[in-house]
C-alpha cells in the first residue's frame, strides 16, 4: 500500500497513477473515529474524477455491535444507540467501482452480477472526500438512491435516515443538506448526466492487479491532520 501521491505541478492537485492502491474510509457519524476502510485500486484520477475498483475478496474494515453482532441485524430503534466496535471482514460477490466528483456531495457505485452482467448504479451520499497521501476520506449520509440500467430510480435507506436524526447523529440542518443533494444528484440521473451516460458499464478492470492488503494502520491519522 502506497503513502505517496503522485506528482504534479505547484498548485495543481497532485494525481494518483492508474493502479495505484489506496484506502476509501469513512468516519463515524457522531466522532472522529474512523470504522470502515476498504483498500482499492485507483482506475482514473483527474481534476474532474477519481474512480476506484475494489476487487473481490478485498479485505476491509466494517462496523459491528460491541457483541460482535452485525449492524443490519440489530433492529432500527437501536441500530445506532447500542456500543460499536470494529471488525476485519472480506467484500464478497463482484466487485465494486466507485466514481466520486471532487466537490459532488455523493459518490456513485457501479455493480455487476457474476459474468460481468451490469447490474445498477447506486449513488452513496456522503461528505465530499478529503484527500490524502495514502486516500481519501468521507462520512456516510445515511440516505441512497439506486439506478436501474433503463434510468428507473428510487430511494433506499430512508428509514435509516429518519432514525439516524432521531438518535442525535443528525441535525435539521444538516439533513436539509443531505435530502438537497439527494435531489441534486436525482437531477443528474434524470438528465443522464455523468457517469450514467458514459461507458463505465462497459470497463473491466486490469487482469495484471492484485488484490491491495488492508494494513496493520488502517486507521491511521494523515500527516497533515496530526498534531
Amino acid at each position: 500500500m502506497t503513502d505517496l501521491v503522485g506528482t504534479a505541478s505547484p498548485g495543481k492537485a497532485r494525481h494518483w497513477a492508474p493502479g495505484t492502491q489506496i484506502l476509501w474510509r469513512y468516519r463515524e457519524n457522531a466522532g472522529p473515529r474512523l470504522h470502515i476502510c476498504r483498500p482499492v485500486t485507483v482506475v482514473e484520477d483527474t481534476d474532474d474524477l477519481l474512480a476506484v475498483w475494489m476487487a473481490p475478496g478485498t479485505e476491509c474494515v466494517k462496523p459491528v455491535l460491541a457483541d460482535g453482532t452485525p449492524v443490519h441485524r440489530e433492529p432500527l430503534a437501536t441500530r445506532y444507540t447500542k456500543p460499536r466496535t470494529v471488525r476485519r471482514d472480506h467484500w464478497f460477490g463482484t466487485g465494486v467501482l466507485k466514481l466520486a466528483r471532487p466537490h459532488d456531495p455523493w459518490s456513485v457505485w457501479l455493480f455487476w452480477e457474476p459474468g460481468w452482467r451490469f447490474k445498477n448504479w447506486y449513488v452513496n451520499l456522503e461528505e465530499p472526500r478529503t484527500r490524502w497521501s495514502g486516500g481519501v476520506d468521507s462520512e456516510d449520509h445515511f440516505l441512497d438512491i439506486s439506478v436501474d440500467p433503463d434510468g428507473s430510480w428510487r430511494w433506499h435507506d430512508e428509514d435509516e435516515f429518519a432514525q439516524a436524526q432521531e438518535a442525535g447523529l443528525m441535525g435539521r440542518d444538516k439533513a436539509g443538506a443531505v435530502r438537497a443533494a439527494g435531489h441534486a444528484a436525482v437531477d443528474v440521473i434524470r438528465s443522464w448526466g455523468p457517469p450514467f451516460g458514459d461507458a463505465w458499464p462497459g470497463w473491466r478492470p486490469d487482469p495484471t492487479w492484485r488484490i491491495p492488503a488492508l494494513p496493520q494502520d488502517w486507521d491511521r491519522t494523515p500527516a497533515h491532520l496530526s498534531s
